[in-house]
């Protein structure tokens, strides 16, 4: 599948926003952190997905009736649902100068997973952070998607190839809406 950016300029997918705080000081730690093992920034990229896959439960997969929708309060809270986890990985690889772009799968609902563009690479590289016992076998690769789920066609479900520069209003909307997990999933889009 061809990738294709929303935004032209390559600078909309460092650019922060609400949702993508890169700015703030616990998305500055959490950089901090990651980069001290993190010679260059293949390896940093490694660490900041392993980071978010593992270290920040998916919030269905913990039972956490939190809504986080900022990257901020992902990585403050460790947790999320896949929208919130893609948020907190995107803005920590922008923060350390990486273009990263949110993406979408539909399968009953609308799933979220990022996509990044290293120095010297050509193309977009997806990546999908879920986690968690339903995105276990997700891996961070360059050479091929290793993805939490696979998309099946004849089901009706759908690898969207647009890369957001920012989070798709129907998501954050959706994010932004819950007062808590349970009204989330009443609420997450069935499409984009």
């Amino acid at each position: 599948m061809e990738l294709i950016q929303n935004a032209p300029d390559l600078a909309a997918y460092l650019a922060a926003d609400d949702a993508i705080d890169h700015e703030h000081p616990v998305v500055r730690r959490t950089v901090a952190t990651l980069s001290a093992d993190a010679p260059d920034a293949y390896a940093y990229a490694e660490a900041a997905f392993t980071y978010v896959r593992d270290a920040i439960p998916h919030s269905v997969d913990s039972g956490d009736p939190r809504v986080t929708w900022r990257a901020s309060d992902v990585l403050e809270t460790r947790t999320g649902i896949c929208y919130a986890k893609s948020h907190a990985l995107v803005a920590l690889l922008r923060a350390r100068g990486i273009p990263a772009a949110l993406c979408y799968q539909k399968f009953e609902a609308v799933h979220g997973l990022i996509a990044l563009k290293l120095p010297g690479r050509e193309r977009w590289v997806r990546q999908d952070a879920r986690g968690g016992e339903a995105g276990a076998g997700a891996q961070f690769r360059l050479d091929r998607e290793q993805l939490a789920f696979t998309v099946r066609p004849e089901f009706n479900e759908v690898d969207y190839p647009v890369l957001f520069a920012e989070p798709h209003p129907a998501v954050l909307q959706c994010l932004r809406d819950a007062v808590d997990r349970p009204r989330l999933a009443q609420l997450l889009p069935t499409a984009l």
